[in-house]
C-alpha cells in the first residue's frame, strides 16, 4: 500500500463493512478517501503501483455499496463515476474486480428509477461485454428486464422482481421504481373513478398491508372510509372557461364587412 496508515485503515474498512457497521464504515470511508487523495490514486494517472490501484478501487466500491445502504444517492453516484477511471482505464493492468458488473448493474437500475432511459441505454452500449452475452450476465439481465417491463406497462412483474434481484442492493432502487410506478397508477385511478373498494385499490397499487395504503392515500389526498372499506378520490374541479360570443359575433361581422368592402 502507499503508507502504512493506508494500509491499517483499509483492513478496518473491510471489517466494518462486513459486519454490518454503516456509521463506522462511512468514518473509515472519509479518511481513506483523504489518503487516497494525499497518494494520488483517488484520480490516478500515469502508472501507479497496480496493487495499489487495486486496493483503492476495492476502497471505492465499498463506498458505492456503502452509499446504497445508506440511500444517498448522490454519494452513489459519485462513487460509481470515479470507479470507471478503474474499470475503463486500468482494465488491462488490472485484475478483473467481482464488485463492477453488480455496480455496473446497480447504475443502470439507477438511470431507471430516474427515467433517463436514453441514457440507460447509451450506458448499456457501452459495457465491456459483447451485445449477445449481456443477458447472461445477472447483474445486467435484471435492469434490461426491468426495462423491458416498464415499457410494456408489466408493472406486476416490475413488482415481483424485487424478489429477484441479484444483490440486496438492486431492492433498494426496485422500491423507488415502484414508488414512480405507484404515483402513475395512482393518477390514473383519480380520473377513471370516483370511489374504489380498500382491497381493489391494494391490489392495483402493489401494497400487501392496509395501513401502507392508507398512508399512501392520505399522502394523495384520498378520503379513506374504514367503516365501508372504500377510498374516495378526490376530483379536481373542472375549471370553465366562458366563451365571449358578443364579442366573437361583432368581430365576425366586422371582417365580414371589411372583405364586403375590398370586394
Amino acid at each position: 500500500m502507499a503508507s502504512p496508515q493506508l494500509g491499517q485503515l483499509y483492513k478496518e474498512l473491510q471489517q466494518s463493512f462486513l459486519s454490518g457497521n454503516l456509521q463506522q464504515t462511512g468514518v473509515l470511508l472519509a479518511r481513506l478517501k483523504i489518503g487516497l487523495t494525499e497518494a494520488g490514486l483517488l484520480v490516478p494517472f500515469g502508472n501507479p503501483n497496480p496493487q495499489d490501484l487495486v486496493v483503492a478501487r476495492d476502497i471505492l466500491e465499498v463506498g458505492a455499496f456503502w452509499s446504497i445502504r445508506t440511500k444517498d444517492i448522490p454519494s452513489f453516484d459519485r462513487y460509481f463515476s470515479q470507479l470507471l477511471t478503474f474499470y475503463n482505464d486500468y482494465s488491462s493492468v488490472l485484475p478483473p474486480s467481482p464488485r463492477e458488473f453488480p455496480l455496473r448493474g446497480l447504475n443502470l437500475v439507477r438511470l431507471l428509477t430516474q427515467n433517463r432511459i436514453a441514457d440507460f441505454h447509451t450506458t448499456l452500449e457501452s459495457l465491456p461485454l459483447p451485445a449477445d452475452s449481456l443477458t447472461a450476465n445477472p447483474y445486467i439481465a435484471h435492469p434490461i428486464n426491468l426495462e423491458q417491463w416498464l415499457m410494456e406497462g408489466s408493472y406486476s412483474k416490475v413488482w415481483n422482481a424485487r424478489e429477484e434481484a441479484p444483490t440486496e442492493e438492486y431492492k433498494f432502487f426496485v422500491d423507488s421504481l415502484m414508488g414512480t410506478i405507484r404515483n402513475e397508477i395512482a393518477s390514473c385511478e383519480e380520473a377513471a373513478y370516483d370511489s374504489l373498494p380498500l382491497k381493489d385499490a391494494a391490489t392495483l397499487l402493489f401494497f400487501k398491508s392496509t395501513s401502507d395504503l392508507v398512508t399512501f392515500a392520505q399522502q394523495r389526498g384520498w378520503q379513506v372510509d374504514l367503516g365501508a372499506e372504500k377510498i374516495h378520490f378526490a376530483k379536481k374541479s373542472e375549471e370553465k372557461v366562458e366563451i365571449p360570443k358578443e364579442r366573437l359575433i361583432a368581430a365576425n361581422l366586422q371582417y365580414a364587412r371589411e372583405l364586403e368592402q375590398i370586394v
